[in-house]
């Protein structure tokens, strides 16, 4: 049974390898990961096979029936595992890991109806592939039984086959291309690896940590003031962007526009993709635009605390801590004690991830979500009889709606987009297959080589044309209000979408950020380094500096001021929380630290690999500074005292 579960475990990696290359254009070959891929699976089998070995023994003492059926059954599960988690890589490019137990069950099964994975033919595809293994586990044991001396062999050789690959030197891999090094991972390996992490080690405990000022090199010293309050600190924070607006005479409107999986590699000036987002691009000549912009979180649900408040991220994300949160202050918050009025809009269930409890206790005046549309709107295509909610278009439209009904009062406002989002179904699909097919021909001009793997996405980029659509009838409709003249527009993307084939580990983070507003009077492109955490430090900044709008002494910001250097540079210290459960990237300047590897940031956010043992001690004793800080936070929910 083991030899046939070996056979299996290296026919489901020919399997993957043909089907993710058919599915994806990679730069690389499949000889480039074959010897690091056969390694994983020999990894994989032998700890599989020696660990279900052990308890077939002891049951073989009490029944060989019973110890027979185990193994059979637990084979069986195997295999049908590691087929699942190939799926799953095949159309996320990214392997399953202990993120899985950051969700509720409730958000697992509407992940699951949404991208129309539970069906009758999965499930009857599950029920008959069970049925073959069986079948074909037990026919090889009944006509392929081994004498005793073959069985001596075979097991001598397996035990001097470990020895020789436990000795061999590790294989190299490329770990700057995070898709080559997912593709060849075993992911029933990685899975299970993750999962010891998480049940082992469910949370980090604190030990000691520093408060001590912001680094050399940073645009703001940080002043660090009570030991109980680790994030608690004083600070200057410049205001960077008056020199780029006409002065202002009363408080302008803010009008934040959260795109769902705009990613720069397609989105914008030198996007290396090329750009899907002609109304972006054009904007852009009118507006402030950071080139080397990155997210915090490498998926949404770190959008709203990283963009609004600029917090840690708690264990899963500080959305997770929904049911105590810790004291905190957002742009929400304090704009609303400065006489603003919020509002948010999104076509899907605002409780998705818990963003509801969010805006709540940031006294968020508004909100719109899936369950407030009318029977005049439309919802975004269905799959397997679940939808998301409304498109784009639609979210816009009953914003405007609405705006009509509130007061004089000087507004927030807030769009967060949803169908650029699995599975990619967009509304008026024969419209947007015509735009698509005009817009690679003509707007990105590619070759028909180009073309071909191109379209292999093609739902994907044609939903992210409709957000840009979606943009533009909102901003050309907006243009028409009488407030549209002292309105500052912020535009930025929550995370890049992993489908289609990230160029490093950086990539993911890379978004689009631009603020648009008909009170600049400089235009300009920036290169330096900047995130969503800067975003509020720097509005609350100039709408000081402008309007003199009243600001707490001391504050939790973990970022800076947007940097508006036209060469690139990065002055940033900051962690990144890839995923749910996976707080493993960090950088320091010009140094990016992930998975333990340490690389270096060129323009471009391009990353490269460099061995400075120096360098990637600080950024590892960094890294362990926040953690401890963000642990003690979790435990104590102290992060900012009452009073303030």
């Amino acid at each position: 049974m083991g030899l046939v579960f070996s056979l299996l475990v290296f026919g489901l990696r020919a399997m993957e390898t043909f089907v993710v290359f058919r599915s994806h254009p990679l730069k690389i070959s499949t000889w480039d990961i074959l010897i690091p891929a056969i390694i994983e699976d020999l990894h994989w089998i032998l700890y599989f096979l020696g660990l279900l070995f052990i308890f077939h023994v002891i049951l073989s003492l009490i029944s060989i029936s019973i110890a027979r059926w185990f193994s059979l059954t637990g084979m069986i599960l195997a295999v049908l595992i590691q087929a699942s988690l190939i799926l799953y890589f095949q159309k996320t490019l990214l392997p399953l890991g202990k993120d899985m137990f950051a969700y509720s069950m409730s958000d697992i099964r509407l992940i699951l109806m949404t991208s129309g994975v539970l069906n009758f033919f999965t499930i009857a595809g599950a029920i008959l592939l069970i049925a073959g293994l069986v079948f074909l586990f037990n026919k090889v044991r009944k006509k392929a039984s081994f004498h005793l001396k073959t069985g001596l062999a075979l097991s001598i050789s397996t035990y001097w086959f470990l020895l020789v690959l436990y000795f061999l030197p590790n294989a190299e891999y490329d770990s700057a291309n995070e898709t080559k090094f997912n593709i060849e991972l075993n992911k029933s390996k990685y899975l299970t690896e993750q999962t010891f992490d998480y049940l082992m080690y469910p949370s980090e405990y604190y030990f000691d940590f520093y408060l001590q000022p912001s680094g050399k090199g940073l645009f703001v010293q940080k002043e660090f003031t009570d030991p109980n309050y680790p994030f608690l600190h004083k600070a200057a924070y410049p205001d960077v962007l008056s020199p780029f607006f006409d002065s202002l005479d009363t408080a302008p409107d803010l009008v934040f526009i959260l795109v769902e999986s705009l990613g720069k590699a397609y989105s914008g000036k030198d996007a290396n993709l090329g750009s899907f987002t002609p109304f972006l691009d054009s904007l852009e000549q009118h507006s402030l635009v950071w080139t080397n912009a990155i997210s915090s979180t490498g998926r949404t649900f770190g959008l709203l605390p990283g963009v609004f408040a600029g917090l840690p991220f708690g264990e899963r994300g500080f959305l997770e801590l929904y049911e105590n949160y810790p004291h905190h202050e957002s742009l929400i918050s304090i704009l609303n004690q400065n006489g603003y009025e919020s509002s948010f809009f999104i076509g899907s269930d605002l409780k998705f991830d818990h963003e509801d409890s969010f805006l709540e206790y940031s006294n968020l005046d508004f909100t719109i979500d899936s369950k407030n549309f009318g029977s005049t709107y439309e919802k975004m295509p269905a799959n397997n009889g679940f939808s998301w909610g409304y498109g784009d278009k639609e979210i816009f439209s009953i914003g405007l709606d609405y705006f009509s009904e509130l007061s004089e009062a000087p507004q927030l406002r807030i769009f967060q987009t949803i169908t650029s989002h699995d599975p990619y179904l967009v509304p008026e699909r024969e419209s947007y297959l015509r735009k698509f097919d005009e817009h690679i021909k003509s707007y990105l001009q590619l070759s028909d080589q180009e073309i071909t793997e191109y379209t292999q996405y093609r739902d994907i980029y044609m939903t992210v044309m409709y957000a840009d659509d979606a943009i533009k009838d909102f901003i050309t409709s907006y243009s028409q209000l009488p407030e549209f003249n002292n309105t500052i527009f912020i535009i930025t993307g929550d995370h890049r979408l992993p489908e289609i084939p990230m160029a490093s580990r950086l990539d993911r983070f890379h978004v689009p950020l631009m603020i648009y507003s008909p009170l600049i009077q400089r235009p300009t492109y920036f290169k330096g380094l900047s995130s969503h955490f800067e975003i509020t430090p720097s509005l609350l900044s100039f709408l000081d500096a402008q309007v003199e709008i009243d600001l707490p002494e001391q504050n939790t910001w973990m970022g800076q001021v947007l940097d508006t250097a036209q060469v690139f540079q990065s002055n940033l210290v900051m962690p990144l929380m890839r995923n749910k459960n996976q707080l493993v990237d960090f950088l320091d300047g010009n140094y990016f630290l992930s998975d333990d590897q340490l690389f270096v940031i060129t323009e471009g956010l391009n990353i490269d690999p460099v061995d400075d043992q120096l360098v990637k001690n600080k950024l590892v004793g960094e890294f362990e500074d926040f953690k401890n800080k963000n642990n003690y936070t979790i435990q104590t929910r102290k992060l900012l005292p009452p009073q303030f």
